[in-house]
């Protein structure tokens, strides 16, 4: 049995905690607002965010921070933005291992979650969890398999075994880059490939821009660190896959109302569109070509409506692929 901790009550943070609490581990689940913690306790449910899936016995649930965080296995599993405010309140053991479960790039910095925990907690080791996953399947132990990336291999190998179980299997990398950048990358191409079927362009567009977007995603990738390789496996193409093309994404389903005309749904997390503006500023940077990037980013700020952003794309210069 392990002991480990998950920060961050949201539907994803939720499921982890359930399945991992349900595999035998000794699982704290932390939320910061208290009285979301009295109603999970009273309710052993998430009603707001999970709903559906009741908590087993012996998770915990607290408002308290410094109790969820003196563990040596600690999963953040906040939004992307919110990462670095919360580790500025925390203290992790030395050495402990501190999971990213989030995707996107912070827009003040530019790094992605492993680079925020390490700015932040240079006495912790960073790993990252990610790859396609819905949280509903997680939480009713459907069959599910993510990349756990992490640049200390001992590190890895134990977080591969505390964090796998029955129904959650776990496959082993060192490029925490490429790992990290796949889960972000895949949410703007999600929000392209939703606002392509919502503005009634079909499925053959989709298509497309699945394919064209994940292009743009490994020529991002060749301008850092990461092996072109990981992209091409859970965390990125994995990812993209079922990102792209289902209506239980957050950034499809977000894309779907900007091109039905509306805007992105009050309330929800939709990592695509801070990651789109970022990565956009980025790949301009570094002289990188991402015009899909580039027009999910002006289409989520306003500045181009969405049929002027696809006649765009159609007019670019002819090229061989």
């Amino acid at each position: 049995m392990s002991e480990l901790s998950i920060l961050g009550a949201g539907a994803f943070g939720t499921a982890l905690a359930i399945a991992l609490s349900r595999h035998g581990n000794a699982v704290t689940l932390w939320a910061r607002d208290s009285e979301a913690v009295w109603a999970m306790r009273r309710d052993r449910l998430n009603v707001r965010r999970l709903p559906g899936a009741p908590f087993p016995a012996e998770l915990v649930v607290t408002a308290d921070l410094a109790a969820a965080t003196a563990r040596q296995t600690i999963l953040l599993a906040v939004p992307m933005q919110s990462l670095a405010g919360l580790l500025e309140e925390v203290v992790p053991p030395t050495g402990s291992a501190l999971v990213a479960c989030c995707k996107g790039v912070d827009l003040t910095s530019g790094l992605g979650p492993t680079g925020v925990i390490a700015a932040a907690c240079p006495d912790a080791v960073p790993a990252v969890l990610t790859g396609p996953s819905f949280a509903d399947d997680i939480a009713h132990l459907l069959p599910t398999a993510l990349t756990l990336a992490a640049a200390d291999a001992a590190v890895g190998a134990r977080l591969q075994r505390e964090l796998s179980t029955s129904t959650l299997r776990l496959y082993l990398s060192r490029d925490m880059v490429g790992a990290e950048l796949g889960g972000a990358l895949k949410n703007v191409v999600a929000l392209a490939a939703g606002i392509a079927m919502g503005a009634g362009f079909g499925e053959s567009a989709r298509a497309a821009i699945i394919t064209r977007g994940f292009a743009e995603m490994q020529r991002f990738a060749a301008t850092t660190a990461a092996d072109p390789d990981t992209l091409r496996g859970l965390s990125g193409l994995g990812d993209l896959t079922l990102t792209a093309t289902s209506d239980k994404s957050r950034n499809y389903t977000a894309g779907l109302a900007l091109g039905h005309g509306g805007g992105v749904p009050q309330g929800q997390t939709v990592e695509g569109v801070a990651t789109a503006a970022a990565v956009a500023r980025l790949a301009a940077e570094r002289g990188v070509a991402m015009p899909l990037t580039a027009m999910v980013a002006a289409v989520t700020r306003g500045e181009v409506s969405v049929h002027e952003a696809a006649m765009a794309l159609l007019a670019r210069p002819l090229k061989e692929e």
